[in-house]
């Protein structure tokens, strides 16, 4: 089946029937991304990184009900306008579920960088050189620097 067909099989679909598969999609994505600020928020990052298909496959599934529900939106208002107002209180929660997901992402991520900040000062401070140098000074060694400690900045 093409994409145009996938389209087509969607926007032809009866209102309540697209209305309640685009609910359950938005359903399904508020309570992973709910699960992964929980998981977060209590430290267990690599168990929410393990979510991540499940939410990348959710928000996809939720943006082509979402389209179809755009395109088809005066004929959806006609025939399901309870359905439609439902609609419009899911996304507000998955707005919302969204901020806070992110504000928690943010935060993980500027607690990461400054351990590993810190981390890679300690670790520098205590490969100084300890010995004496032609001045009788304790001769500073650029090379002994802290060295394969590096923050991904990409998250």
């Amino acid at each position: 089946m093409t994409a145009a067909n996938r389209l087509a099989a969607l926007d032809n679909l009866p209102a309540n029937e697209l209305c309640q598969l685009a609910e359950a999609a938005l359903s399904a994505l508020v309570n992973v991304m709910n699960e992964e600020t929980t998981l977060l928020r209590a430290g267990h990052v690599r168990q929410a990184s393990t979510l991540t298909p499940d939410k990348a496959r959710l928000a996809q599934d939720y943006v082509g009900f979402a389209r179809s529900v755009q395109r088809q939106g005066d004929r959806l208002r006609a025939e399901a306008p309870t359905a439609v107002e439902r609609l419009k209180l899911g996304h507000e929660s998955l707005a919302t579920q969204m901020a806070e997901n992110l504000r928690v992402l943010a935060t993980a991520r500027t607690v990461t960088e400054d351990i590993l900040t810190d981390v890679a000062k300690v670790v520098g401070q205590q490969n100084k050189a300890k010995t004496y140098g032609r001045a009788g000074t304790i001769a500073a060694d650029p090379g002994s620097a802290a060295r394969g400690i590096a923050i991904n900045r990409s998250l």
